[in-house]
């Protein structure tokens, strides 16, 4: 992935953004990227294989009746053994792999429970034989990592069982969707730490910034099922990250904000050897997802499954916690432009078949009952902004994958009323809960500070799919769109921004679709505004652990799925994929004093603006948690 991009053209890119924000884990280093040659072919891989799962018409329309109120398998889920059963590979299919891994030499080999995932333990050697590919190694930055020299190659023979073989690269891919603004240096600061205070028996602080899970509780209408006695006891959150962390930092947030929880509720599951634990790796984003989800629902017990950040680990960590299935509900906070896995001069190849893999793996998910969350990203309209910046590569309209994945519910952001002031600048404020963009800061800041600060794109993830179509539950609903048309992703000067090319003239490297039909994101929102941010415990990210100002969309993903244990005590069984009922009640329910959803009239991602009813900025709107479960239990 990005195989030809010459590293070093970011860092020009972003010098001009405001100083006292940065997004977290930023996965891709700046530097350029030098070709060691052949990679040791003795070192282990982990390698992933991907099946075809089976009947995929027949799986969707499974998936459709289990979500439907009145459909006779309206709630009724399949067990992993059953869903095997039904739409995993044939037996013959799972000895024809095993036995092209055993004509290789690789022997090592483990058949998750679905029947649609193959782990393979071998030599790069024998990898490199059996997928005809020669893999390298290359450094950047100081840092060494292998990939391959060329993409891989299915075997013919296999090509009908396989849809992917990850673990050949061990490159980190994929960027948490999580951002920090430091007010100190900007904004009107929010007070010290040693002032939290939340008023007696609650863990809310009203306090932009510093924000905890009791003001979303407030925000989101969440408190009268803890009035209930509903807390998330007998639930399981699952969460898929791409670092490891230290569970020790999310009971010392719960404690903090004076949150009762259940003890010793945390496992960990290091897939494929786990993820790397430090500040740069993300970890910060895994102390956030659990104590967000487990902070939500307090009785809940969590599973992380923490995997490299490589497209093998990303896989591998899906397929396992979906397999165990023993998480009743599901978040990831990770992803990149849907654009990057098309062919092109800057991927080096197709790996469509990588969003193939994620797409059946999201629907296992939904056949068995488990409720899926992925944050949309925090580059507003244009996803590709964070990772290649907007000065070397043009700026196409964008959405971000897993999350555009039309069986995964996305999750969008939106910035709550407060009131900001610039150094010395007037006071201004946000008067009512709209889409997240920092447009609203680059207006004000142009007029204190003209030509200073660049926040392009800097929002909620949205917009519209160029290679899922329009699922059936967004057929029906207004305001659904569809790709703009002029959307084409360009290098610059390409002799400065691609590997091995002179040209110093624009390059086009890929033509969107236009007036595609496409996925629409995200289907649900809450606050992921930074500067209306929250509170982190996170010990890699602070030497006293503690961060404030936090933000992005990879707050509302765990949020969500915190929100999804409540849901289930509360109902007695799995809730399941949310998006078909969530659509339907829009469209039939719509707005109002006892409707699930208040609809975000304002604010926009730097391109699609807040307006009645659905739109790719915030989606349906935000959540009324309190409403929504009054209409799943009594099965509407």
């Amino acid at each position: 992935m990005l195989a030809n991009f010459r590293r070093h053209a970011l860092a020009a890119a972003l010098t001009a953004v405001l100083l006292s924000f940065s997004f977290a884990a930023a996965a891709r280093d700046k530097g350029p990227t030098v070709d060691l040659g052949s990679a040791d072919p003795t070192q282990t891989l982990n390698v992933t294989l991907v099946l075809k799962v089976q009947h995929p018409e027949a799986l969707e329309q499974f998936v459709y009746q289990t979500a439907t109120p009145g459909s006779p398998q309206y709630g009724h889920f399949l067990s992993t053994a059953q869903f095997a059963s039904r739409f995993g590979p044939s037996d013959n299919d799972l000895k024809q792999i095993s036995q092209f891994l055993q004509k290789n030499g690789i022997t090592q080999v483990e058949v998750l429970p679905s029947h649609l995932a193959i782990r393979a333990t071998g030599t790069l050697g024998q990898f490199t034989t059996a997928f005809q590919t020669p893999v390298h190694d290359y450094e950047r930055d100081g840092h060494r990592f292998h990939r391959p020299s060329k993409h891989p190659v299915l075997p013919v023979a296999l090509s009908g069982t396989l849809v992917v073989a990850a673990g050949l690269s061990n490159e980190p891919r994929y960027l948490s969707h999580r951002v920090n603004s430091n007010k100190a240096g900007t904004l009107s600061s929010a007070p010290a730490i040693a002032t939290l205070t939340t008023a007696s028996g609650s863990t809310a602080t009203n306090t932009p910034g510093e924000y905890t899970v009791g003001d979303v509780a407030n925000f989101y209408n969440i408190n009268p099922l803890y009035k209930a006695g509903i807390n998330g006891k007998g639930s399981t959150i699952g969460i898929v990250t791409l670092a490891g962390f230290i569970p020790q930092d999310a009971y010392d947030y719960w404690s903090l904000i004076g949150l009762q929880t259940k003890p010793n509720r945390i496992t960990q599951i290091h897939v494929d050897g786990g993820g790397v634990i430090s500040s740069d790796a993300g970890s910060g984003e895994t102390s956030l997802d659990v104590e967000q989800s487990g902070g939500l629902a307090p009785f809940a017990d969590l599973r992380v499954y923490d995997a490299p950040n490589t497209s093998g680990g990303f896989l591998s960590a899906f397929y396992q916690a979906v397999s165990e299935n023993i998480a009743d509900s599901i978040s990831v906070s990770w992803g990149e432009p849907e654009e990057f896995y098309f062919d092109s001069p800057l991927s080096g190849g197709d790996y469509t078949g990588e969003l193939v893999a994620f797409h059946q793996v999201f629907l296992e998910a939904a056949a068995q009952g488990i409720s899926m969350f992925a944050a949309t990203g925090d580059s507003g309209a244009y996803d590709t902004v964070r990772d290649l910046g907007n000065t070397a590569f043009s700026a196409p309209l964008t959405v971000d994958a897993p999350a555009a994945d039309p069986f995964i519910t996305a999750a969008g952001g939106t910035t709550v009323p407060f009131t900001f002031s610039f150094s010395g600048g007037p006071t201004a404020s946000i008067d009512q809960e709209q889409v997240w963009g920092w447009d609203y800061l680059q207006t004000y800041l142009d007029k204190v500070r003209p030509g200073v600060y660049d926040l392009f794109s800097v929002g909620g993830g949205g917009g519209v799919s160029v290679f899922w179509p329009t699922p059936l539950y967004q057929l029906f609903t207004p305001g659904i769109r569809k790709s703009e048309p002029g959307q084409s992703l360009v290098a610059q000067n390409p002799s400065q921004s691609l590997e091995g090319y002179t040209q110093t003239t624009p390059l086009t490297l890929l033509n969107l679709k236009a007036n595609f039909a496409g996925r629409n994101v995200p289907d649900i929102a809450f606050n992921a505004d930074p500067e209306t941010g929250y509170l982190l415990i996170s010990s890699t990210d602070a030497e006293d652990g503690v961060v404030t100002g936090e933000g992005g969309t990879s707050f509302v993903a765990p949020q969500l799925n915190g929100v999804a244990a409540l849901l289930k005590q509360n109902s007695g069984h799995r809730i399941g994929f949310w998006n078909p009922q969530l659509y339907l009640l829009t469209d039939t329910v719509r707005y109002g004093k006892y409707s699930p959803f208040t609809d975000i009239k304002a604010g926009d991602n730097w391109f699609y603006h807040g307006k009645g009813g659905y739109e790719p900025g915030a989606g349906i709107g935000t959540l009324n948690v309190g409403n929504y479960a009054q209409f799943l239990k009594a099965g509407l």
